[in-house]
């Protein structure tokens, strides 16, 4: 019974998130063009969707002085804002 609810849980929580990222969503497909389903699909969608986050926070991680930053403080920031992302 237990893993049946946290089954349904995961199920609406994924279908909540794949919709948030329409470009995840068209990328969805395996080798022959079929798009992906069920803990495939899942994955997928997890990892594009954290990437996609990812690269927005690494266009955003500039200083005051519009430079990239660098080291401890590059991390603080994209650990922050990936965190935000979600």
């Amino acid at each position: 019974m237990r893993l049946l609810i946290a089954s349904l849980i995961l199920t609406l929580t994924a279908g909540l998130a794949h919709a948030a990222d329409p470009t995840c969503e068209a990328k969805a497909l395996d080798k022959n063009g079929k798009a992906l389903a069920g803990a495939a699909k899942n994955s997928f969608m997890k990892k594009c969707e954290k990437s996609s986050a990812g690269n927005a926070c690494a266009a955003k991680a500039l200083d005051k002085n519009g430079k990239a930053l660098a080291g401890a403080a590059k991390n603080s920031f994209m650990k922050k804002c990936e965190a935000e992302a979600k």
